[in-house]
């Protein structure tokens, strides 16, 4: 097995980034599930896959802070 390819795994910024948004993601599925709302389930689920299979910690975060922009908005529209 060629170990390039698993060499973002070894990344720090990749790392300390999954770890964040899965927090973040984390409490947006538990709030989502407690409150009965699918919009941030919805995006938690979004954060939680992002946190596992981004290419790189900026991608990651950029998709994630998307996420949380579009439940913010989705929220404030009455969804």
């Amino acid at each position: 097995m060629d170990t390039q390819n698993f060499k973002f795994l070894l990344d720090q910024n990749f790392l300390w980034a999954s770890c964040l948004w899965g927090a973040v993601a984390s409490g947006y599925c538990v709030y989502g599930m407690k409150q009965r709302s699918l919009i941030p389930f919805l995006g938690g689920f979004v954060m939680t896959v992002m946190s596992f299979i981004g290419p790189n910690a900026a991608v990651m975060s950029l998709v994630c802070l998307v996420a949380v922009v579009a439940v913010w908005w989705l929220m404030k529209q009455g969804y």
